[in-house]
């Protein structure tokens, strides 16, 4: 099993960043890839970013390509995601998910292709 935490999230004016930290505990996160996803109210999970159990390679939505990115530090268990020039149409809660990917070098974009989730963290763009 592995627990997840999100943290980070809050309110900020559009043009804003936010940092939103992802713990894990249970399991090492070596074994994983993670992502980042979104829920707004009324809409699905979409995907925003992923990044590989190694960190070489990631990937993002073209809607927050070029603002946000995502990084992780396997020795500290944690995932980040930095989000710059934030917009109100970012505004949604933000989910941590983690995939079991021992062997495999894929980045998952569905929400039902990861093993875990965290709780989210709601992030508020005003303009």
């Amino acid at each position: 099993q592995v627990q997840l935490v999100e943290s980070g999230g809050g309110p900020v004016q559009a043009g804003g960043s936010l940092r939103l930290s992802c713990v894990a505990s249970g399991r090492t996160l070596r074994w994983y890839t993670m992502g980042w996803f979104r829920q707004a109210p009324g809409k699905e999970r979409e995907f925003v970013s992923a990044i590989q159990r190694s960190g070489d390679s990631s990937d993002h939505a073209d809607s927050v390509k070029g603002r946000f990115t995502i990084s992780r530090d396997n020795a500290k268990n944690t995932v980040y995601l930095q989000m710059d020039n934030l917009k109100p149409e970012d505004t949604a809660i933000y989910y941590c998910a983690a995939d079991y990917a021992l062997g495999s070098s894929r980045i998952p974009y569905q929400p039902k292709d990861y093993d875990y989730w965290g709780q989210g963290t709601q992030v508020t763009v005003s303009s």
